[in-house]
């Protein structure tokens, strides 16, 4: 599992409640860093912000979904940016999943148990 958040608060705290329900998690904490990572780690899922430094979430998915190597990544957009064109956006940019935050912790669970059962 891997979270990109330029927020360390952010980051921290969703790393903390994952690895605590038994998630291995990296982190990146801009853009850039998070698609180096996903072509290093292969994360199953990652869990990406929308507006980050040097790479917004958006980029960064469409890199993700357009190579073939790493397009079977889940991407799930976590961001506070909830509009509905926001959402739009995220889906046309190749996101599997959109969360707004401040999210659900139990619903944010479930969802990424589905995406790693077969894991």
């Amino acid at each position: 599992m891997l979270i990109a958040d330029d927020e360390p608060s952010i980051r921290e705290t969703v790393g903390f409640i994952l690895e605590m329900e038994g998630f291995r998690v990296a982190m990146a904490e801009d853009g850039e860093q998070a698609l180096e990572q996903v072509r290093l780690l292969r994360p199953p899922v990652l869990l990406l912000d929308a507006m980050m430094p040097r790479r917004d979430g958006f980029d960064v998915c469409r890199a993700i979904k357009g190579d073939a190597e790493l397009a079977g990544t889940h991407v799930v957009m976590l961001t506070a940016m909830g509009q509905q064109r926001d959402r739009e956006r995220a889906f046309a940019a190749g996101a599997d999943y959109f969360v707004t935050k401040p999210f659900d912790e139990t619903e944010l669970l479930s969802l990424l148990r589905r995406l790693t059962a077969s894991e």
